[in-house]
């Protein structure tokens, strides 16, 4: 008995000198009567090796559980209907836009051309989520794969990052047509246009990829459910078998920077407008402050749900998914129509799109008379 207890100790001894010197950390076993025996010694799991040991589960969690925005049948059929026929508007009308912006020559301008890329964004931003969250009203399981998942923080912070950017754009162009006319043309040149737009883009996939990275990395090996109707990047944080305090703090000084750069740009620029509208002849003022007043409008309805959301989050469950739906549907929706209920010269070419190739066709004089 002695000789067994014998080789036993110098087995677990021999098994503590290789794990010691492998790098792995150990502690004293409070509960063993002999203290210093490598019998009574605890291995320590740092963060990082449970990390690894996380990362190489990943796969236990392949896909996620959406609640949605509603569990009852009777309002999930009723919000079908209202989502399906806004996100037709919502495709439809910024699809209008582009095309008219494109095909009408009289909006062949640096102010159109900006507000052609904000239709092509909206209409992205709105269907990187809105289709799943539809087709989800008619499926008693809403699941979402861990690549779609990931799939969707990409594209909605590539997108909405890329919008803010493009509005900060659509300011400094305002700027420049109010504050300094003479120089409009000259200053916002095709080229300079077109490289705005690329700003904004790069800026955008920037932003993505600096979450992506952090995300994909997190270890998700237990909990599974995402109390919304997409992968809101919060929401998934919080699922990682990890401490993510640190790592939401990180996330919002991220978003921050982004967010509350182009908000303060987006003030700093209609600030120096309407100190210029006011100092103009009333007549031009009026049409400026217009177009301005829309500009505004659009910017507050995007920026304030997202600065609740990513920056300053409350944490209040309805009132997230209230703005989230707020700016990735509503946003896009409203955007065609304050542009083109408010302007013009876009409800101009809207009635000539309809006139040369919606209505009837035939000999103008028979028309006429």
């Amino acid at each position: 008995m002695v000789e067994l207890m014998g080789m036993l100790f110098l087995h677990n001894k021999n098994n503590f000198i290789s794990t010691h010197q492998s790098g792995r950390k150990y502690e004293p076993n409070e509960n063993c009567e002999f203290e210093k025996s490598p019998l009574c010694l605890t291995p320590v799991i740092s963060y990082d090796t449970l990390g690894k040991m996380d990362r190489g589960n990943q796969s236990v969690v392949s896909e996620f559980i959406l609640w949605g925005l509603a569990h009852s049948q009777s309002v999930q059929a009723l919000l079908f209907v209202m989502f399906l026929v806004l996100y037709l508007f919502i495709v439809s009308g910024n699809i209008v836009i582009m095309v008219l912006i494109t095909t009408d020559p009289h909006l062949h301008s640096p102010m159109y051309f900006l507000l052609a890329n904000l239709s092509f964004v909206d209409m992205w931003l709105s269907s990187v989520t809105t289709p799943k969250m539809i087709s989800d009203f008619l499926r008693e399981n809403k699941t979402i794969s861990f690549a779609g998942c990931m799939s969707q923080v990409f594209f909605a912070h590539c997108i909405a990052g890329g919008e803010m950017v493009l509005l900060v754009a659509m300011a400094y162009d305002r700027y420049v047509a109010i504050c300094k006319p003479l120089h409009y043309f000259t200053i916002m040149n095709l080229r300079r246009c077109s490289g705005l737009v690329l700003v904004s883009w790069t800026t955008g996939f920037i932003h993505a990829v600096s979450h992506l990275v952090v995300i994909v990395e997190l270890p998700f090996c237990g909990p599974r459910e995402i109390d919304s109707f997409f992968c809101d990047m919060p929401l998934v944080i919080k699922l990682a078998c990890v401490d993510s305090h640190d790592l939401d703090i990180l996330m919002n000084a991220d978003c921050g920077v982004i967010a509350i750069a182009c908000f303060i740009l987006l003030l700093v620029s209609y600030t120096y407008i309407i100190i210029t509208v006011h100092q103009s002849s009333k007549s031009g003022a009026s049409k400026a402050l217009s177009t301005c007043s829309a500009h505004i409008t659009v910017v507050m309805i995007f920026f304030v749900p997202c600065l609740f959301i990513y920056v300053w989050p409350l944490n209040i469950i309805w009132l997230d998914k209230f703005l989230a739906v707020f700016y990735s549907v509503f946003t896009p929706l409203l955007n065609p129509a304050i542009y083109t209920l408010r302007n013009k010269e876009m409800k101009n070419a809207m009635k000539k799109f309809i006139r040369n190739h919606l209505g009837p066709k035939g000999n103008p004089q028979t028309l006429k008379l």
